[in-house]
């Protein structure tokens, strides 16, 4: 097994006022070399959008784009003639594709928005740009991995164009499980939102992030209560 640690310390800052960013990868004026991705998973960025503010519109193309709101209400616009709002429970996905223009802002005038923004190598370039959303119950999410991405549109979470499976877990104290692998080549990123977790013996404190590759297995124990987003994706970027 070959291992990667991501402090949440050592991650890239952005302070622009309106939105407070962490990135475990390189992102706009952040870059590092060691940084710049982890197999096809290329942005992980922590946002924090004030009130009544965000993105305005802004292309995108041949990326996987995923939103997991944490806190807040997020509206989202799209040259696909979507307008939405996100929040907690809901997941997000837009596949670029050919082109898409977009905005994000928060909807509340008297709290901030948190989320993760998420960015995934497609494994096809130019497919028509699409929009999804679905609403989850976190509920489902206790003491076990609840799955919320795939390359299936007919399995559980958002689909995407690329051989990746997403899962979002809250644990008690002393919850064990293990996560196996679903496709050869694959490793898996580990992003732990709140608490203390052990993965394969390494320590995840809260917004810790741990890559694990050439391994089919990988043993999560919570050390605290805690929550965390588990990423497997594949190692090398093939596109078609």
């Amino acid at each position: 097994m070959k291992s990667v640690l991501h402090t949440s310390e050592s991650r890239g800052k952005a302070d622009h006022g309106w939105l407070k960013s962490r990135h475990t990868f390189s992102f706009a004026e952040y870059f590092n070399p060691e940084r710049v991705q982890f197999g096809v998973l290329r942005v992980l960025n922590d946002d924090i959008v004030a009130p009544g503010m965000g993105f305005g519109t802004h292309p995108h193309n041949n990326m996987e784009i995923i939103s997991i709101p944490l806190e807040g209400d997020l509206e989202h616009k799209d040259s696909m003639g979507n307008t939405t709002v996100i929040k907690y429970g809901d997941v997000q996905v837009m596949s670029a594709g050919t082109g898409v223009l977009h905005s994000e802002y928060n909807k509340n005038s008297d709290r901030e928005v948190k989320f993760l923004q998420i960015w995934v190598f497609p494994h096809t370039r130019n497919v028509t740009p699409r929009y999804d959303q679905i609403t989850l119950n976190p509920a489902e999410r206790k003491n076990k991995l609840q799955q919320i991405l795939s390359p299936d549109r007919d399995d559980a979470g958002v689909w995407i164009h690329q051989n990746a499976w997403f899962h979002l877990a809250d644990f008690d104290k002393g919850t064990r499980e293990e996560y196996h692998l679903k496709a050869e080549g694959n490793g898996l990123y580990i992003f732990n939102l709140k608490g203390t977790v052990a993965v394969n013996g390494q320590k995840l404190n809260t917004r810790d992030g741990f890559g694990i590759w050439e391994t089919d297995s990988a043993a999560i124990t919570a050390e605290t209560d805690a929550s965390f987003l588990l990423m497997e994706v594949p190692m090398t970027k093939e596109i078609k």
